[in-house]
């Protein structure tokens, strides 16, 4: 038979997209109660039995994405391999299920707002009057259907963000009743609240989390599930009242007690059958069996007792809000670097160290003596500058390990010009347009960019090649990982987020006073990693890309393993 059939035939014909079902996962009483981890959580073990599952947060905001959101505001924006700067949900997401999110799984009501007026302005509406209800609402559920389809997912779970009864999220709400009165697919609600337990009283409260699902009620949404996050797991008690004044089933109160690991979580919901409960509600008769070994083995190794103690010191700016420090500004970092720890069978203790401070003290041993390793992470901008370069000539004088990464790389190159080279004055044109060792510049197409004030969106964004020298500590660091370096032609591939680069006008004069530059990427030879040698320093290695952003906990990367056993070295020392 000829191959040039009919092209419509019913054989060729793509079948619509129809997953087996929605779980949307909201949140009450406050924020950051988890439920990003609880959405985590629930879709890997979905995927654990074998289902293809896609995730969706939904954000209140009317950025178009996070990228210019002040990390003190909404916590590190966690950066995509395609570009886009995300909540940095997206990045716990990734970290549990072990599959890249991507655009099409971040919605923000300025994303939903643009693409409605967009339409309108050209007549996509045929003359309408566009409303909330019903242009916005299928504007969201035709994004998150084509999140599901475009992951092929059989199961979409979809992040509610901000809490019940806030105006800002009230449209996503309707979204998802509208998808559930629509009856075309199984829809689940699970509501995420929190409990609290006033130290005068000694007794958990049910009632905000009863006022919570009243805001729910309000909108014509039922939950099927509540997960009580609370300090210790609930009683009996509890649970029944839950049960009587929610109008939630019994056994659909699931606990979800505070824990030493975020990655113990899925295995309190197994414990329950949660991923059992919700497939039944979604009218799957015959559940796939559930498979954690690994992630089993890897949570017990996190409770484990450690061989090691490595203190590692890391150098920001991003720590304050009010009179509180905040941890979220550098959420990926911190992740990345406890599955290192495990990965190096030590235990990592933090040390925070704000590089304002670290400018005024005489003494930069005050706050860097007994470190183990130092880091210098994501920055902008000149407040704090001069001490996080302190701390890199610190690390670098006194052998400590050092990790910079992004502005860290590059202030590392600063501080190289200026202490080994000699040129007193170099800075990075960020700080400094008027140096004449301009060691750190504008990638010439930023220049025209921020002259024309385009900042969302249009940084140097997402996954770049790197071909590294195969001489180097850098190369040998990446060849342990077969999946992350391409050996044939050394090519690895990390995730970048900079307007700025090292200026290739000084790299012969830093070459020859002892810099390496290790790595330099594919597509504009712009250098990407820059060393010392090994036998000058134990670990200086410093990269413009962002490798905390591709770590996982049954994946951790290398060149944070690497920098703990060096620092795990140190401490023997």
């Amino acid at each position: 038979m000829s191959n040039h059939g009919n092209s419509t035939s019913t054989s060729s014909k793509k079948k619509p997209y129809a997953p087996l079902g929605y779980i949307f996962i909201s949140g009450g009483v406050l924020s950051s109660l988890g439920k990003g981890t609880t959405t985590a959580s629930v879709s890997y073990l979905l995927k654990s039995r074998g289902y293809r599952v896609t995730i969706v947060k939904c954000e209140n905001y009317l950025n178009i994405d996070a990228g210019l959101i002040n990390p003190i505001e909404h916590g590190d924006a966690f950066l995509c391999e395609d570009g886009t700067e995300s909540d940095m949900d997206l990045g716990t997401y990734e970290r549990f299920l072990g599959q890249e999110m991507g655009l099409h799984n971040f919605v923000t009501m300025g994303q939903v707002y643009k693409s409605v007026i967009e339409r309108e302005r050209a007549f996509g509406y045929d003359g309408e009057d566009v409303e909330a209800v019903p242009h916005v609402t299928d504007e969201i559920i035709d994004r998150i259907k084509n999140a599901g389809e475009r992951d092929n997912a059989e199961i979409i779970i979809i992040e509610l963000g901000g809490t019940a009864g806030e105006y800002q999220n009230i449209l996503y709400y309707e979204a998802s009743r509208i998808l559930d009165y629509s009856n075309e697919t199984p829809v689940v609600h699970v509501h995420v609240s929190y409990m609290p337990t006033p130290s005068h009283i000694g007794e958990p409260k049910t009632k905000p989390t009863q006022l919570s699902v009243k805001q729910l009620n309000s909108m014509a949404i039922q939950p099927d599930f509540i997960v009580a996050r609370a300090k210790k797991p609930i009683d009996e008690r509890r649970r029944e009242r839950f049960a009587l004044f929610c109008h939630v089933k019994h056994d659909h109160v699931i606990d979800s007690p505070d824990l030493e690991t975020i990655y113990g979580i899925p295995m309190v919901f197994a414990d329950q059958e949660f991923d059992t409960k919700l497939l039944a509600a979604m009218d799957i008769k015959k559940p796939r069996k559930r498979n954690m070994k690994e992630w089993t083995e890897y949570v017990e190794k996190v409770r484990g007792s450690k061989e090691h103690v490595s203190r590692i010191g890391i150098i920001g700016k991003y720590f304050a809000t009010g009179d509180y420090e905040l941890r979220d500004s550098y959420a990926a970092l911190l992740e990345a670097l406890n599955h290192a720890s495990v990965a190096a069978d030590t235990e990592s203790e933090i040390v925070w160290i704000n590089s304002e401070q670290l400018e005024k003290v005489e003494d930069p041993s005050t706050l860097l003596k007994n470190l183990d390793g130092i880091i210098v992470p994501i920055g902008w901008g000149e407040r704090g500058v001069e001490g996080k370069i302190r701390g890199i000539q610190y690390a670098r004088e006194n052998k400590i390990p050092y990790l910079g990464l992004c502005y860290g790389m590059q202030l590392a190159a600063v501080e190289f010009a200026r202490n080994v080279v000699g040129w007193k004055d170099a800075h990075t044109e960020e700080v400094n347009p008027k140096t004449k060792h301009n060691v750190v510049h504008i990638i010439p197409e930023q220049q025209r960019i921020m002259e024309n004030r385009a900042y969302g969106g249009t940084m140097r964004l997402g996954g770049w090649e790197c071909l590294l020298k195969k001489d180097t500590y850098t190369y040998d660091i990446y060849n342990n990982t077969e999946h992350m370096l391409d050996a044939k032609r050394g090519l690895i591939s990390e995730r970048h987020r900079h307007r700025y680069e090292f200026n290739d006008a000084f790299s012969e004069e830093m070459e020859k006073a002892g810099l390496v530059i290790a790595g330099r990427s594919v597509k504009e030879s712009l250098v990407e990693f820059i060393e010392l040698p090994r036998e000058e320093h134990p670990f200086f290695v410093a990269t413009q890309g962002h490798p905390e952003y591709k770590s996982r906990p049954l994946d951790p990367h290398p060149l944070f393993v690497a920098f703990m056993n060096a620092a795990v070295e140190q401490n023997e020392k």
